[in-house]
């Protein structure tokens, strides 16, 4: 998975001495072809001066913009406006149509600052996010809904390699939100890279990664909720058990598109590197798949030889759940319960851990102990 944009050291600085405002501040950032980020936080962090950087809409004060591995910065300014308009699509949350215009018209206009315009292309683009029977109705004519879906169509029809969205869906009601985010994920889903600009975190969980901006500096990646990083596991699992030669492959539940999605975050995080659709484990994802299947399959063992249940569905389920919530300590000492076995039940073997190495066994008092906590989970 190739980077697309990247920033180096960038800067913004509006006015001069005591009185300079320093709107974004030394970022580093990179996002990869394909990948949906959401930039998120408060109001006056910085969030639409990053995004109208990463457009090529204004200039940095310092550092480097690459896009596609081009330093904008060395561009002249009508080169600047050639690259943006063959490179990105904007979508704004004011849905900037020109009122005596109408729908299709309004998409021909950015075919216009691109190249030529083109009446089929324009309608297809409509046809995309299902206008093309309000192609010749005025903004007046349409809901708050179908002019921000005409302004979508707008950023899609030259076909760009970004799609940048600043609160796009901040002057909708909810159901048409729902339709705009079924709309962008559809595009992500096509490969479609895109950046948004957001204050709803509800919205920023449709995104593959998530960046929160203060005071014009990045402060962090969001915490994962407990469900996402359940579906970090469950592809770490998978990537591992197809690796092992003639053991035993766990399925997973989920479609081509939220794989390609999941992929695409865990690199963000490093846990895996995407090679032609492809993860392979880095490092860190190796050692957290590693633990990951240990628990998993010292909890089968559990089930199936200390509490007496041999139905294989029961004890997959119960697996699942305990591989996400035991601590390390607790499953090193599962495991010199068990006798620090080899395998699961399907024959699979089950990684080391640091008790193994003393193949110490519990005595009785604690045996009781750990049966006691795992039946009260």
């Amino acid at each position: 998975m190739s980077i697309l944009i990247e920033l180096i050291g960038v800067s913004k600085t509006y006015g001069e001495g005591t009185a300079a405002v320093r709107a974004v501040d030394n970022v580093n950032f990179t996002a990869h072809s394909g990948e949906w980020i959401a930039i998120m936080g408060p109001s006056g962090s910085g969030k639409t001066t990053l995004l109208n950087l990463i457009g090529c809409l204004d200039q940095a004060t310092s550092g480097q913009l690459l896009i596609g591995g081009t330093d904008t910065s060395k561009l002249t300014r009508s080169e600047l406006v050639r690259f943006r308009s063959e490179t990105v699509g904007f979508i704004f949350q004011q849905f900037h149509l020109v009122p005596h215009l109408t729908a299709l018209e309004n998409v021909m206009l950015a075919q216009f600052f691109h190249s030529m315009t083109d009446e089929k292309e324009a309608l297809e683009a409509l046809r995309q996010v299902d206008l093309a029977d309000r192609a010749t109705h005025l903004p007046s004519q349409l809901s708050g809904g179908e002019q921000q879906r005409v302004a979508i169509a707008r950023a899609l029809v030259n076909d760009p390699k970004i799609i940048l969205a600043d609160e796009p869906t901040g002057n909708l009601d909810a159901e048409n939100q729902r339709v705009v985010f079924d709309l962008l994920s559809r595009l992500h889903g096509e490969g479609r890279t895109i950046v948004m600009v957001t204050h709803d975190e509800n919205a920023g969980k449709l995104a593959d990664r998530r960046v929160h901006l203060e005071h014009g500096r990045i402060k962090e990646l969001l915490v994962f909720s407990a469900e996402e990083n359940q579906d970090f596991d469950e592809v770490l699992e998978h990537l591992w058990t197809r690796g092992e030669p003639g053991g035993h492959v766990e399925s997973h539940s989920f479609t081509a598109v939220q794989w390609r999605k999941l992929l695409n975050t865990m690199a963000g995080i490093g846990l895996v590197t995407v090679t032609n659709g492809e993860g392979l484990f880095t490092a860190k994802g190796e050692a957290r798949a590693r633990d990951v299947i240990r628990r998993h399959r010292l909890a089968e063992r559990l089930f199936r030889d200390v509490l007496g249940i041999h139905d294989e569905a029961e004890i997959e389920a119960s697996a699942c759940k305990f591989e996400h919530i035991l601590s390390p300590e607790v499953t090193d000492r599962m495991c010199s319960l068990l006798g620090h076995p080899d395998a699961c039940p399907h024959g699979s073997l089950i990684p080391r851990g640091p008790c193994c190495g003393e193949k110490r066994v519990l005595d009785s008092a604690e045996a009781q102990s750990i049966l006691s906590g795992i039946k009260g989970i």
